[in-house]
């Protein structure tokens, strides 16, 4: 099967993926905080960036490489951590380092991944990335740098605009709890997914047939306290970072440093001060706070405060959005959901698609701009499009 003709666009990933999962695992994926409105303005925000074409340049061959973080990376773009990433499908981590790997871009892991730093080791390429909820004990934290080092990652993401637990009402609304638990409600909608169904049942089939995060197997006791629905296990263990959390970070992580979650311009400058290698812009795609602009409003902001190399994520749905955040002051772009739907679509051969039409997007865009390699963006003319109001 041709996929470029059944699916063309992540917007067709993304309804082939909710028709095959579980409803509560579909809004574990899909859903804000709130009313949504910061999710929804990610997107309206994207969509009010135009550029001017640029005309008669004659044939053109696009080169999509570029260098980030000392890294040759053939695309601009990775893959984003995202907690249990295994409730989307069977193996989510395997298969996407194994794509990333092939594909010669990021791959991200989560600290409440379904999988371990030890479990991706043989799957991993040379570009991957350790995703931090910050421990409060000092002894684990030592332990955790120390495992995903061994393992083969070679930067650290900490994330810090999760200070406490979102509410993410449609999550709740679904009966999904945590750690995941197969109530009646919910079995009945796994019944009719039977793809999902088996693959968790033949993948999980020592753990009751349902993932866990199982990086924080080594320091729960199997009698932790009860949690909330969307405040998971790993909430026993982390703190709320501050200044001095960072800096013990970078006095002992020997690696590239990320700070994930950087939305007000303000707070480059200290980081870059501390030793930080690169800021993460983003609103954490409307998952954790109802109230905030659309990263790419603020992109601009930060990018005029700090010399440091940004990533930007947050409401990309296309390669037209991948250049806008690359012309707005993004150096790189991570996408959390995009790859999840394409796993949820597709399976194994997902990813992979993904990453063949983010390409092709990319080249089609950047030949009507009459880019030939990411660096002419800087020579690009933004417009603004007002947004259309319903009639």
């Amino acid at each position: 099967m041709d996929l470029h003709q059944h699916y063309p666009g992540l917007s067709d990933l993304r309804r082939r993926a909710q028709q095959r999962l579980p409803k509560f695992v579909w809004e574990y994926l899909d859903s804000g905080t709130g009313q949504e409105a910061t999710k929804r303005r990610n997107r309206s925000a994207l969509d009010q960036i135009g550029f001017l074409p640029s005309i008669l340049h004659g044939p053109q061959q696009v080169d999509l490489s570029t260098r980030f973080l000392g890294q040759d990376c053939a695309l601009p773009f990775g893959f984003s951590p995202l907690g249990m990433s295994g409730l989307i499908w069977p193996d989510a981590e395997g298969h996407l380092a194994r794509c990333a790997a092939r594909q010669n871009i990021p791959y991200s892991l989560s600290t409440v991944a379904s999988q371990s730093p030890e479990d991706l080791a043989p799957h991993l390429g040379g570009d991957a990335w350790f995703q931090l909820y910050p421990p409060k004990d000092e002894e684990i934290r030592r332990d955790m740098l120390a495992r995903a080092r061994t393992a083969g990652f070679n930067t650290l993401v900490l994330t810090v605009d999760v200070p406490v637990a979102s509410r993410r009402e449609r999550q709740v609304r679904s009966g999904l709890t945590q750690p995941p638990r197969l109530t009646p409600r919910l079995l009945a909608q796994v019944a009719q997914c039977p793809a999902w169904a088996l693959g968790m049942a033949r993948h999980h089939r020592h753990e009751g047939g349902m993932p866990h995060m199982r990086t924080l197997d080594k320091y729960i006791s199997e009698h932790s306290q009860s949690l909330s629905s969307t405040a998971h296990i790993g909430y026993l263990l982390r703190t709320s970072p501050d200044w001095g959390y960072v800096k013990w970070l970078r006095d002992n992580w020997q690696g590239a440093f990320v700070i994930k979650g950087v939305m007000r311009p303000e707070d480059a400058a200290p980081l870059q001060q501390i030793g930080v290698d690169a800021l993460w812009v983003s609103n954490h795609a409307g998952r954790q706070f109802d109230g905030c602009p659309a990263t790419i409003e603020i992109l601009p902001e930060i990018r005029a405060a700090s010399t440091l190399p940004l990533i930007f994520d947050s409401g990309i749905e296309g390669g037209l959005d991948i250049l806008r955040a690359l012309a707005l002051g993004a150096d790189f772009v991570m996408l959390g959901r995009a790859p999840h739907f394409a796993l949820a679509a597709l399976g194994a051969a997902g990813p992979g698609h993904l990453c063949d039409i983010l390409r092709k997007d990319l080249e089609a865009n950047m030949g009507q701009l009459g880019l030939k390699s990411l660096s002419d963006l800087a020579s690009l003319q933004i417009r603004n499009i007002p947004l259309q109001s319903d009639p």
